[in-house]
Parts: C-alpha cells; structure tokens; sequence
C-alpha cells in the first residue's frame, strides 16, 4: 500500500496508561499543527465498535478463544480499510490505541492459541499495511491490575477481569515481539509519571516525524 501519513500504533498490558498517554500526546499534535487522526482497536468505525461491544460484554463469558481472535481481526480490517488507509493517503499522523500486537499478546499467547496463527489470521487481515512505529509501554502484570482496580476511569471489560496468570502472559509476549522488532518498537518503562512517560513517547515521534 502506498501511502504518505505515519502510522502509529499504542500497545501494552492493561493499566499501562495508553489512553491517558494518548490524550497528553494528542494535544501536543495539535499544538504543532500536525494532521493528525486519533483512533482505537477494537472500534474506531460503525461496524468494529459493534463488533467491540460484542468482544467485551463482560456477559459474553462462553466466547471461545479462536472466535474472539476472529472477531478482533475483523474489526481490524474494517476498521483499516475504512478510516486508517484513508487517512494514511491524506498524509495524516494516525495515532491508534492497539493493532496486530494486542491479538498476538492476548489471543496468540495469553489464551494459548498459539502466536504464529494469530499472526496470521491478521496478516490476511491487514495485507501489508504495519505500523511506522509502535510505542510500547511496559508495566508488570501486578501494577496494571493495581491501576485497573483503583478505578482512574478505566473502562473495566471482560479482558480486564482475567487473572494474573493471563495478564503476566500478556506482558511477556509484548516484550518477546519488542525484542524480535526493535526497529519498530519503542519500549517505554510506564511505571513511572504520567508526564514523563508521555515526553518520552513524545520524543520518539517527533524524531520519525522529521
């Protein structure tokens, strides 16, 4: 896909503080005058965010593993075609909450289904269309659950309530895939300020909008 904008994706475990991040690094885009377009996984458009409700209603406790890795990967590729792609072409900053990474993270290791076939359901989802950049931040398993529980707005949903177990699976394979892909992910140790988490995150952008 051709395409002229820089796409930026946001991942890491539960309670690591994306949103938040996203929010501070939002208004400095505006700020610098930047064209940029904000938008989340799963959801983003009409259909994925149906397809979200669905996902995580925390009633939904029956949803196998391999239909909710399906599901996300559907609303990924609507949700690409429809609003990222575009947007890329329009030469637009794409700040996105989640992609590829959070299905091989949570379906891929963390249910047990196996990475390389997440992997791939979402290559057929996505074609060649990755992120310029993904900023990951990093927080063990036990301070994102701490965070969740303390309430600081966060949407509780049906991923969330998993156990440590899962949560501590879902870390270790975000920092597998850092590992692998070092020139795409930006590791960001998240334990710490708000703020200064977020000037990090704000410099690694700036420096691959140059």
């Amino acid at each position: 896909m051709k395409k002229n904008g820089l796409f930026i994706t946001f991942e890491g475990p539960d309670g690591a503080g994306k949103t938040s991040v996203l929010e501070i690094l939002e208004r400095r885009l505006e700020e610098s005058g930047t064209d940029y377009l904000r938008t989340r996984e799963p959801g983003g458009i009409r259909i994925s965010e149906k397809i979200r409700e669905i996902i995580l209603d925390n009633d939904h406790t029956e949803m196998e593993a391999r239909t909710e890795a399906l599901l996300y990967a559907a609303a990924r590729r609507q949700h690409l075609i429809e609003k990222i792609i575009p947007a890329l072409k329009d030469g637009k900053v794409v700040l996105c909450d989640r992609f590829i990474d959070s299905s091989i993270a949570y379906q891929g290791a963390a249910r047990g289904i196996g990475t390389g076939e997440v992997r791939s359901i979402n290559r057929f989802a996505i074609g060649d269309t990755m992120p310029d950049l993904t900023i990951l931040l990093d927080v063990p398993a036990e301070v994102g659950i701490r965070r969740i529980s303390e309430g600081r707005g966060h949407e509780v949903n049906r991923l969330d309530a998993e156990g440590l177990d899962f949560h501590r699976k879902v870390r270790d394979e975000y920092l597998r895939i850092a590992e692998s892909e070092p020139d795409r992910i930006f590791l960001i140790d998240a334990t710490g300020s708000l703020q200064e988490t977020a000037e990090v995150a704000w410099n690694a952008i700036k420096s691959r909008m140059k």
